[in-house]
């Protein structure tokens, strides 16, 4: 079975589903999973400084500054796994409109309310949509060249800060994590620190609103059956991946998709309720979390 690495939401190109956002994912030729990942939160978790990306080795901060001053892709932005082929996103979708998104993200932005965290907001297409919807955004990301084009596309307060060290100015009511931003956890062992974090953040009464993605048909074998030990192996949804463009090699990072079931056990022990408030059609969903009463 043909797979490839892919990035949210994915486009059909012959018989393999492609790269076509943000977000990375999974794909196989039998259907299309979810998300894209932020890539740009990379995250070093065995240090307690703040993380941030040297412009030098960013490729895809380099690849949205080539777009946004170009208007065209300079070259190919290639995302490599030790496990998948290697694949290509396109950096246009990274620009795209609310009209052009998902129909998982754009519920999420229309949940979204009150003083927004925006989290992972590369080129900043979520925070714009909120903008435009009145709303008030911070929106926060390593990778300073992404943070310069926020900047300059209009996003009123884009932040180079690190999610998990850096003082983000307050608590909000929405803290949004999409396209499949729970991945900044990088392996399930920490993902209570990603949630505990976002806890943290929220005011009364506020919520976290994230997407992520269930890896397991890709251990399906044609019968439907399940090839994964959980005794021996590591949790399915760990990923490691690299990204490279126009000469510039990222450095390799982890990632997680986490099925729905295993996040409701996690956000319990961090006196979270995780809701699933809707599904996508290729494994995919929209969470949201709310401090358990």
């Amino acid at each position: 079975m043909t797979q490839s690495i892919a990035l949210c939401p994915l486009v059909k190109v012959d018989t393999v589903w492609r790269l076509s956002d943000y977000k990375l994912l999974i794909a196989s030729p039998a259907l299309v999973a979810g998300f894209f990942l932020n890539l740009f939160f990379l995250r070093l978790f065995n240090t307690n400084c703040p993380v941030k990306i040297n412009p030098e080795f960013d490729p895809m901060g380099r690849a949205i500054v080539d777009y946004f001053e170009q208007r065209c892709e300079k070259s190919p932005l290639v995302v490599s796994s030790s496990l998948f082929e290697d694949d290509v996103m396109p950096v246009a979708n990274l620009f795209r409109t609310e009209s052009q998104m998902p129909v998982l993200e754009r519920r999420a932005l229309s949940l979204c309310s009150g003083r927004v965290l925006d989290v992972g907001a590369g080129a900043g297409c979520h925070s714009l949509a909120l903008q435009q919807r009145g709303l008030e955004v911070t929106a926060v990301d390593i990778s300073e060249l992404s943070v310069e084009t926020m900047r300059r596309r209009g996003v009123a307060d884009a932040r180079c800060a690190d999610f998990f060290t850096d003082d983000l100015s307050g608590k909000y009511h929405t803290v949004l994590l999409l396209m499949n931003g729970l991945g900044i956890a990088g392996n399930l062992e920490r993902l209570p620190d990603l949630l505990l974090r976002a806890k943290s953040l929220l005011e009364p009464g506020g919520c976290v609103l994230a997407d992520s993605s269930d890896l397991r048909y890709v251990y399906e074998d044609e019968d439907g059956n399940f090839d994964y030990d959980a005794e021996t192996d590591s949790y399915y949804g760990e990923v490691d991946f690299t990204m490279h463009y126009a000469g510039i090699d990222g450095k390799p990072f982890d990632w997680l998709y986490v099925d729905f079931h295993t996040l409701s056990q996690v956000a319990a022990r961090c006196g979270l309720k995780a809701e699933c408030v809707q599904e996508g059609t290729h494994y995919d969903y929209l969470v949201r979390l709310k401090a358990a009463e």
